[in-house]
């Protein structure tokens, strides 16, 4: 079905590619260039980034390697729930990872480069977990079982045996986590402070503070560039590792006291760290001023005339606008990213450039979209900025493709002439297309639908761009009322941040349930196929009998 690919192929063209040479035609000027390369204080901003990045990589696949071993070597009670808590801080927005820290750390860290990496750190320890523990487990233990018997301690054993193995998984991990680290926007905005911008900070703050377009569109080009050729050094370090051979093992039980309490040890400090910025966000939000009151929480939407209410900020109106956005955009981005699927499904070989071309928008700052989209759709006839639907498109430019990363695995795995199969048993090609392809989306749509919902809802750096005044979405509005003097509106942003988590936290609960009740009704299914076989086939011996004896 190559005419899927009209429609999300427009949309890429339109709301991705047309900003992005926007921005780079915007950078053509050379005087643009020449001033802003050459301002003071951008050599610190570049430095700040990269070494900021480089320190939080390094602690992150450190850190992280330690709940990698828990839950990747070891069966215990409770491991499911250690993995998923362990993730949720992924999947937050970063702006509640933010307020989070800037609740738990003490006044003296914040607005410093602690504050930044310890909160890099704990967003994307998920990363190590996922990507390294996916080869942990399958690890051979006699690998490092033999090298103790010839006389290396666990230690040595690691360092000679289980490294060298894990080396391809842990530079994927770095290479994701740097990345995420190097065009960081909203954990920086919260935390760094203005002594520790970022690019991505420097790029909202020059187009939305200062006014200056080219030098914005310069610096982002500038982080395009870096961007591509970290890729490409990472990509080349990867594939200069070598992969040593695995083999499935099943997880040990800790059959020792000193191995229980160790797991248990590891466990309860996982989920501790994990659990902790969380308790610290609700208590931020119930302590305004240091005495504990719910002054915060009811002061939310009141009027401008109110002690302690917001000024310019209406909490329950930034709900209300974060919503109506998710919902448009998760619609948006499930129709795009279904089209894609389908036609690269449909296209086969052909379809890998649509299936690149979806993921672009994954390898684009977002604060870069935005800014390009900002100044695109800004001049007659495609002044679209007061648009209140350009800033759920935006969000749908950034959840297409994890629409497409859901579904186009269940299509890739379908056996080849089930079409052709439902073809000769007289089924239309449309009505055979329908009934197979289409039909087994179903369940990776109800998946994809609450993973666009969380990223709209959390989505931060595009949206500062393209929001309006007095119509900001959550995560805007907790970015500016952290930033305002004063207890109250601090402990208002707080509140707010525990309201987006919720939010995000139950729309990932529903997906969760959603999907291992269809895995159960699967199962389901599946044991009573083999029930009816096994009778059917019991029923024919039966009968083969009895005819034998006649």
């Amino acid at each position: 079905m190559p005419a899927l690919a009209v429609v999300p192929g427009g949309f890429l063209v339109v709301f991705y590619a047309w900003p992005v040479l926007t921005l780079l035609v915007e950078v053509a000027d050379a005087s643009a260039i020449r001033d802003t390369l050459t301002r003071p204080g951008l050599g610190r901003v570049v430095w700040f980034t990269f070494w900021q990045a480089v320190i939080s990589t390094l602690a992150t696949v450190t850190i992280g390697l330690l709940p990698t071993y828990l839950v990747s070597r070891w069966r215990f009670l409770g491991r499911r729930l250690v993995v998923t808590l362990v993730t949720v801080p992924f999947l937050l927005p970063t702006v509640v990872v933010g307020a989070a820290f800037a609740a738990l750390l003490p006044d003296r860290l914040n607005g410093t480069a602690v504050a930044v990496i310890a909160a890099h750190v704990y967003f994307n320890v998920a990363v190590v977990v996922r990507v390294v523990g996916t080869v942990w487990s399958q690890l051979a233990g006699d690998l490092s079982a033999a090298a103790r018997t010839l006389g290396a301690g666990p230690w040595r054993a690691a360092w000679l045996i289980t490294l060298p193995l894990l080396r391809p998984s842990i530079v994927a991990a770095g290479a994701i986590t740097f990345l995420f680290t190097f065009t960081s926007f909203g954990v920086v905005q919260v935390l760094g402070g203005p002594a520790n911008p970022t690019i991505e900070v420097e790029i909202a703050r020059r187009a939305t503070q200062l006014g200056d377009i080219s030098g914005a569109a310069v610096l982002s080009a500038l982080q395009l560039l870096i961007l591509v050729v970290l890729v490409v050094a990472t990509t080349r370090a990867q594939r200069s590792t070598t992969q040593l051979a695995l083999g499935a093992t099943p997880r040990r039980r800790p059959d020792t006291p000193k191995a229980r309490l160790g797991v248990a040890a590891g466990a309860v400090a996982t989920l501790t760290v994990v659990a902790l910025p969380m308790v610290g966000l609700v208590a931020d939000s119930l302590r305004p001023g240091g005495h504990w009151s719910m002054r915060a929480w009811r002061s939310l939407g009141l009027s401008d005339a109110r002690p302690g209410a917001s000024i310019s900020i209406d909490p329950i109106a930034a709900i209300n606008a974060s919503l109506r956005a998710a919902v448009v955009a998760t619609v948006i981005s499930l129709v795009i990213g279904t089209l894609a699927t389908l036609a690269i499904a449909g296209a086969r070989r052909h379809g890998r450039w649509m299936d690149v071309g979806m993921m672009l928008p994954l390898g684009t700052s977002a604060v870069t979209i935005g800014f390009g989209m900002l100044i695109t759709f800004d001049q007659a006839p495609i002044d679209w900025r007061a648009q209140p639907w350009l800033i759920p498109l935006g969000h749908a430019l950034v959840a297409a493709p994890f629409v497409v990363r859901t579904m186009l695995p269940v299509l890739s795995a379908r056996p080849n002439g089930w079409i052709e199969a439902a073809g000769t048993l007289g089924a239309s090609p449309l009505r055979a297309w329908w009934h197979v392809d289409v039909a087994m989306l179903r369940r990776p749509l109800i998946t994809s639908a609450g993973f666009a919902a969380a990223i709209s809802l959390g989505e931060f750096g595009a949206t500062t761009f393209l929001t309006r005044s007095g119509d900001e979405t959550m995560p805007v509005a907790v970015a500016r009322l952290l930033g305002r003097a004063g207890d109250v509106p601090h402990a208002q942003g707080s509140a707010m941040a525990v309201i987006l988590a919720a939010v995000t936290l139950a729309i990932l609960i529903a997906v969760d349930a959603i999907d291992r009740d269809a895995i159960d009704r699967q199962d389901t299914d599946s044991d009573r196929d083999r029930v009816a076989r096994n009778r059917s086939e019991r029923h024919q011996r039966t009968t083969r009998l009895r005819a034998g004896r006649v």
